[in-house]
């Protein structure tokens, strides 16, 4: 008879098989209110689920973050029933539960539209209402087929005929409605709750493949309560306000356009906000020990079979060929392969260990069309790309370096909050598990050593080696993925690196793959996000404007803007006819930090009006005491350390 132990180490028994039902009920009644499902020896069941052996049991209330996969994933299916109830004749294909929320995939002649949403979630909160039970119901294969076959539901039938033969064949009923679903569910529809929202509509060809029909999809977004609704409501309402690509559009900063997709064509504003953070990375880079590299764009596909990329990236790199030397050439996706030729040029000895090679690397990867997002996804990027060429012991102390590195670089950029996940190995992968055991304890002892904490990534590791991956937290509470730190013993033994120790045989190195930004381009896409286009000073593309109020201060105008740039700060004029209330306008369009507004009075008295952009005041400075007030203002924080304002 089965022992059911709890979470807190106590144990219940029972007299015959139960389910989690009955369990919560002989723990008390709030918990069998609470209870939406269990994990089940650490896999999440439905409450029906029979418990017929000893197991551990951990309920899943709605505070628990289970629930929310749960919310979503049963909310996609009153969704469906729905959809079918007000649209007779609509066949339901997939509708998962996603990030933040959940979509289900529709045939339909007619593809639907926004305006449909309103009968939609009515009729979606009247199933709810009901609060219909999920019965799960295991069905022999050809009985399921033919079961949708009659239904007319021909994309159900074919998810079953595709299912491997050993599959269970699992069917949820939701009163009299029916989906095929491996589950699991919570106890009925109205566990699904009041705080969803249908949020839009889009194409989805049948399976991903363009040759297939293309479906409607519908996403919506689903919470545990109505406060964590409005919050993630709230949260798209700024995250639109903060759009790269529309804030990109009013600072000139870049453009994108279909003859270049997926590349970016940077504009001269655009690209000064580039180069500054090239620059501050590239000082902090030489501060650290690296020394810069440049490799070549086009390598033969010999260099990435070696290194395994073509049998596990091949997908994602672009292709060219040289006909009249039977060659094919790969434009490079990454730079790995290169900087080991570079290590391989000569003896290396162990005292040059570790050797840090730095390149802004040239990249391009194929993404599809649909993946592409502004600056954000693209295929042609540069990478902050960095690789440590070291021996087993210095893995530690070379990871303690790389994350003190990190974290001052995203605090300069104005992050203060990064976590840390550990992706493990990977399915296919290159090397043996002896070697990627090695690989992953050597990670998980240099991220003791430098006292990072992280969570698990199962089988998110590069095909290479096992990785940490540092994500961002912005302004608004979005995650970012963007600095890695990966361990690789197999690319050096691909690829033929090696140094002599000091016992003189030769040795491979371990290469630390790293790097901070990631792709400039996605993290210059991140800042303006972050910021919403409010630059902090050093970062602005154009720091000041010199604006004038009356046509007689232009002479005194462009003496200030004259000042300000033999100080090193980014500035413009303006000398329009406009009125300044206007001029103020436009500029803080664009996002410029300082309106510097002189007129007669400045001119006599050689004083400037700085306004800075979002408020009202105005401070009326000498012109000496402006300078440098923003030319200290405008210093990068790794060259203000340490000094004090004058």
């Amino acid at each position: 008879m089965p022992a059911i132990t709890l979470p807190d180490g106590s144990v219940r028994q029972f007299d015959a098989p139960v389910t989690g039902t009955t369990v919560a009920e002989a723990i008390g009644p709030g918990l069998a209110r609470a209870a939406l499902a269990m994990k089940l020896d650490g896999k999440l069941v439905d409450l029906a689920t029979p418990i017929e052996r000893d197991a551990d049991v951990r309920f899943v209330t709605r505070k628990d973050p289970e629930a929310l996969e749960l919310i979503r994933h049963d909310a996609a299916h009153v969704l469906a029933e729905a959809v079918q109830d007000l649209y007779p004749g609509t066949q339901v294909t997939i509708g998962p539960a996603i990030e933040n929320g959940f979509y289900y995939d529709f045939a339909r002649n007619e593809p639907f539209t926004p305006e449909d949403f309103a009968p939609i979630e009515a009729k979606m909160r009247e199933i709810i209402a009901r609060g219909a039970k999920f019965e799960r119901e295991e069905v022999d294969r050809q009985d399921a087929i033919r079961f949708f076959q009659e239904k007319g539901e021909k994309y159900k039938a074919e998810i079953i005929q595709d299912l491997p033969p050993t599959e269970t064949i699992s069917l949820y009923r939701q009163g009299d409605w029916v989906d095929l679903c491996r589950g699991p569910h919570m106890r009925t529809t109205a566990d699904v709750g009041p705080a969803f929202k249908l949020m839009k509509v889009a194409g989805a060809y049948w399976r991903g493949d363009h040759r297939n029909a293309m479906l409607s999809r519908i996403y919506g977004t689903a919470w545990r309560d109505q406060k964590e609704l409005d919050a993630y409501l709230h949260m798209l309402e700024e995250a639109e306000r903060r759009d790269h690509r529309r804030i990109g559009k009013e600072m000139d900063l870049f453009h994108l356009q279909e003859e270049a997709a997926g590349a970016i064509f940077w504009h001269p504003k655009g690209w000064q906000l580039y180069l500054k953070a090239e620059a501050y990375m590239r000082r902090r880079l030489d501060s650290s020990g690296y020394k810069e590299v440049k490799t070549p764009q086009l390598l033969d596909r010999v260099f990435w079979e070696k290194s395994g990329h073509w049998e596990n990236y091949r997908e994602h790199m672009f292709i060219a060929r040289i006909e009249d030397e039977d060659k094919t050439l790969a434009v490079k996706p990454m730079n790995c392969p290169c900087h080991v030729q570079i290590f391989r040029q000569g003896i290396r000895s162990y005292r040059e260990l570790p050797l840090r090679l730095a390149e802004f690397g040239s990249c391009h990867r194929y993404e599809p069309s649909g993946a592409l997002h502004g600056i954000m996804r693209v295929r042609a990027f540069t990478q902050d790309d960095a690789h440590i060429f070291c021996t087993e012991e210095q893995i530690a102390p070379e990871t303690v370096r790389f994350v003190e590195l990190l974290a001052s670089i995203y605090r300069d950029f104005g992050f203060e909050r990064f976590r840390v996940k550990f992706s493990d190995r990977p399915t296919p992968r290159a090397g043996d598990d002896a070697t990627w055991d090695r690989a992953e304890s050597a990670l998980r002892e240099a991220c003791a050593t430098a006292g990072v904490d992280y969570e698990l990534n199962p089988g998110e590791g590069a095909f290479y080696g096992p990785k940490l991956e540092f994500v961002l937290r912005d302004a608004i509470g979005r995650d970012w993925q963007c600095g890695t730190l990966q361990v690789d013993f197999v690319m050096p033994e691909r690829l033929d690196a090696e140094y002599v120790g000091e016992d003189g045989a030769r040795h491979r190195p371990v290469m630390l793959h790293r790097a901070i930004l990631g792709s400039f381009e996605r993290f210059l896409g991140i800042l303006i996000e972050q910021y919403a286009g409010r630059f902090p000073l050093w970062l602005a593309p154009v720091q000041a404007v010199v604006a004038t109020i009356v046509s007689d201060a232009d002479g005194y105008a462009e003496e200030v803007a004259a000042a300000f740039a033999a100080a090193g700060l980014a500035v413009e004029t303006d000398l329009t006819n406009q009125k300044i209330n206007a001029k103020v306008r436009t500029h803080s369009l664009a996002h410029v930090p300082v309106l510097a507004v002189v007129g007669r009075k400045e001119a006599e008295t050689r004083t400037v009006a700085l306004r800075r952009l979002g408020s009202q005041a105005q401070d009326v400075v000498p012109l000496e005491e402006a300078v440098a007030r923003l030319a200290l203002e405008a210093t990068p924080p790794d060259l203000s350390r340490g000094r004090e304002p004058a």
